[in-house]
């Protein structure tokens, strides 16, 4: 039996699209592995800086390429590829060593060799105080309540500045032991000192290997308030931040 013209173009277009969306997901499988993979930020750790319900882009190939890089991250190889090192300030995404399957956001405070502390709510790098200055307090709305946190401009000794929250006077984690950070590997901590569950907490993050990091945070390419759903189109006009959308981070 013949097959006539009109099924003839029906099986070459069914192939072509076909052919168009495997060569889409191989595209971006590559962009996703090799360039920039996007995250979003569910936790409140990173405030000001980082909010919830930020999308962002990272950076995979500024530090270089672990095993981490590769989605479903199979053992294929150990350390890095092109390894790049992280910069005191830098904002990263890297895997939990103690549960390599999730994804935590912070800032590199700490480098190999640094010595780390925090000596009522002041910041000491090498056993010298993070220069800090008290500016306008951060306004949070949350439940239809304003609350006025402390906020402070810090500055790291490689000129690095950002700000950070004091949620509690004297919390729990603003005086701790001094910590060393090994060789290979760095202090993370989030901007929110006061809820922020990092590398000052051993049992839970501890130091973070060199391997752990996935990248570097670079935009933020979407930004929604907390509670809302970025898939109800017909709210954005209420629900995006639209003064975030394409913000470098920093």
């Amino acid at each position: 039996m013949s097959v006539t013209t009109g099924e003839k173009r029906k099986e070459g277009g069914l192939a072509e699209t076909v052919r168009v969306i495997f060569h889409a997901l191989i595209i971006a499988l590559i962009i996703r592995t090799f360039l920039f993979q996007p995250f979003n930020i569910p936790s409140g750790s990173m405030k000001e800086t980082l909010l919830v319900g930020d999308y962002l882009f990272v950076s995979k190939y500024t530090y270089g390429y672990s095993r981490y890089s590769i989605p479903f991250s199979p053992p294929l190889f150990s350390g890095r590829i092109w390894s790049g090192e992280p910069v005191r300030g830098d904002i990263v995404v890297f895997r939990l060593p103690k549960d390599d399957t999730t994804d935590y956001i912070k800032r590199v405070i700490g480098l190999p060799g640094d010595r780390i502390q925090m000596i009522q709510g002041v910041l000491h790098i090498n056993g010298e105080p993070v220069q800090r200055e008290r500016i306008d307090d951060f306004i949070e709305v949350e439940g239809g309540r304003t609350e006025r946190v402390k906020r402070w401009r810090e500055t790291l000794p490689n000129g690095v500045s950002y700000t950070t929250l004091d949620l509690i006077d004297n919390g729990f984690h603003d005086n701790t032991r001094e910590y060393q950070v090994p060789p290979g590997h760095y202090f993370m901590m989030g901007d929110n000192r006061d809820n922020s569950t990092d590398s000052r907490v051993l049992e839970a993050v501890g130091y973070v290997p060199l391997q752990n990091i996935v990248g570097k945070a670079q935009i933020i390419f979407f930004s929604i308030h907390e509670g809302e759903r970025a898939w109800e189109l017909w709210r954005w006009p209420w629900s995006v931040r639209w003064g975030r959308l394409f913000t470098i981070v920093r």
